[in-house]
């Protein structure tokens, strides 16, 4: 995992996944911990937000959603080994699913978001935020 930003082309073989050619970021933990810090408690994001966001600060047409989220993930590992509390419960895949790869899992996740208030229900294969769609915070 890449420590710092970097800012590639879209490779030609993602580019009808994200619509066309362009740049790339490939941001680091500590560009996502950073925005994910924004997020108020009682709030919540989907990943596609934060690249979003991401892609519109560093002018790229895209962040990657996979090293973002793995980014997230790094920090959010981080932050709890080092007891500084990065929110990073306040983040959902799109669909108001758990993450499983949070520190603890989708059980620690739950956790989290049930300590802010919100309530946490079965979505299928896994388990999500009720209503997410109602608390989602624009970042």
């Amino acid at each position: 995992m890449e420590s710092q930003d970097a800012i590639v082309s879209i490779p030609k073989t993602m580019e009808k996944f994200f619509g066309g050619s362009g740049k790339m970021l490939k941001p680091s933990p500590g560009t996502v911990a950073l925005l994910v810090k924004t997020i108020p408690k009682g709030r919540v994001a989907t990943i596609d937000a934060v690249c979003k966001k991401l892609a519109k600060k560093y002018k790229t047409e895209v962040a990657c959603p996979a090293t973002t989220e793995k980014s997230l993930c790094l920090a959010a590992a981080e932050s709890v080994e080092s007891n500084t509390r990065l929110p990073y419960w306040r983040v959902l895949k799109n669909s108001g699913e758990l993450i499983r790869k949070f520190p603890e899992g989708i059980k620690g996740h739950a956790a989290c978001l049930a300590k802010e208030g919100h309530r946490i229900v079965s979505t299928g294969k896994s388990k999500g935020v009720e209503n997410f769609e109602s608390v989602l915070h624009q970042l």
